[in-house]
């Protein structure tokens, strides 16, 4: 009886095989708008890192600049390549917007900008200079401002309209639309000194609270919903895991929004509305953060239970860290306004954490963009009743 042995297969000889007889063009084919994901989770690294005790100068302060500068060269990237994609496979991208499981990410790429344009005005603009940094984080803010506005309502509208979503299938991917004018709102207060004095900054700052107020009122109608689907239809946790973590990006998001228009309300509107602003910071701000806390131990205790059936990797474990990274930056805040060491060293914590995840997620997908295995094949999305099923968002 004849004997077949089977070599074994190499790494490099893997990602050869997939990129064999794939044309340049089609390596843009499954590029979705949930790459953005990658460029918000390296822009939070530098702009929670840069408000942390310790960050303010010298290495640390050094080393945040240059993961700004990464993340800025990271958009530029995602930006063509996306561009690329329309350009050659408009076909393919007008699928993912009616595919229900994918049209949520498209508030990403608000939430890609803004958080950019929130690290040139914090640590970029040390190194380029006020007024060119002034000129790009306007730019990246309002671009993305009005993006967040847009996906906000147009993504709920196709959901209602035109996506075919089966009862019981939410799922935290939801939140993202949502919460980019969150994002915004949290981001605005790093230019509203620059804006002219008067109307014009009065109206951006209460803009900015009008868009925490959309953001926060559009979480409390979704979150009880994606919860529900949760409890009662048990997801495949191997796949949905990950997609726990977006729950905390509207929770800690909006303690960080409320904490940074505190800090520039004085002057800007009249001295007793500037005198309130900073009391419902902290207490909006201490509640919120303490359930996102508890949210985040449960997610991670998901996460473990995920880990002993599997947890394959996709683009989704991006999710592990700019949420994290707004509940730092939430922590952060409530720090500088309750003095409270407690605050600065969960804000320390939870950066560890986040670095840690960023550390792992960013490998990953670079060694998967390189072989192959995120960008020539993406398997079809499909969502049902029972599990969230979707490797759409890979």
């Amino acid at each position: 009886m004849a004997h077949t042995i089977q070599l074994p297969v190499s790494p490099a000889m893997s990602a050869r095989s997939r990129w064999s007889g794939v044309a340049p063009r089609d390596a843009f084919r499954h590029i979705g708008p949930n790459w953005y994901a990658s460029v918000m989770g390296t822009a939070i690294i530098a702009n929670a890192g840069a408000g942390l005790p310790g960050f303010e100068r010298g290495v640390p302060r050094v080393a945040v600049t240059v993961v700004w500068a990464a993340a800025l060269l990271w958009l530029a990237v995602v930006l063509l390549a996306r561009a690329a994609h329309w350009r050659w496979h408009a076909d393919q991208a007008r699928r993912d917007l009616l595919d229900p499981a994918v049209a949520p990410f498209y508030g990403c790429l608000s939430m890609a900008m803004t958080a950019v344009s929130a690290g040139t005005m914090i640590v970029g603009r040390a190194w380029i200079g006020t007024g060119a940094a002034l000129g790009l984080a306007w730019t990246l803010w309002l671009v993305g401002t009005l993006i967040g506005l847009a996906t906000t309502v147009v993504v709920p509208y196709l959901m209602m309209t035109r996506h075919e979503i089966a009862e019981g299938s939410a799922t935290p991917a939801w939140l993202l639309p949502i919460v980019a004018p969150m994002v915004s709102a949290a981001t605005g207060p790093q230019l509203i000194p620059h804006v002219a004095a008067g109307q014009l900054r009065e109206t951006m700052l209460l803009g900015c609270y009008a868009m925490f107020g959309i953001s926060l009122l559009a979480t409390m109608i979704i979150l009880p919903v994606v919860f529900s689907r949760l409890v009662h239809h048990k997801p495949r946790w191997s796949v949905a895991a990950p997609g726990l973590f977006l729950v905390l990006g509207p929770l800690g998001q909006s303690v960080t929004a409320v904490n940074n228009l505190a800090d520039v309300g004085q002057g800007v509107v009249s001295p007793q509305l500037a005198a309130a602003l900073k009391p419902f910071a902290v207490l909006y701000g201490v509640p919120v953060l303490g359930f996102a806390m508890i949210w985040l131990v449960l997610a991670l205790l998901v996460v473990a239970e995920a880990r002993r059936d599997g947890l394959p990797f996709a683009l989704t474990w991006w999710a592990f860290t700019f949420p994290i990274g707004t509940c730092v930056t939430g922590a952060t805040g409530l720090w500088h306004h309750t003095g409270l060491a407690a605050y600065a060293w969960l804000a320390c914590g939870l950066y560890a954490l986040l670095v840690a995840a960023w550390g792992v997620t960013a490998a990953r997908t670079l060694r998967g963009a390189l072989s192959g295995e995120l960008l020539v094949k993406r398997p079809e999305a499909h969502i049902t009743p029972g599990r969230i099923g979707s490797t759409a968002i890979q």
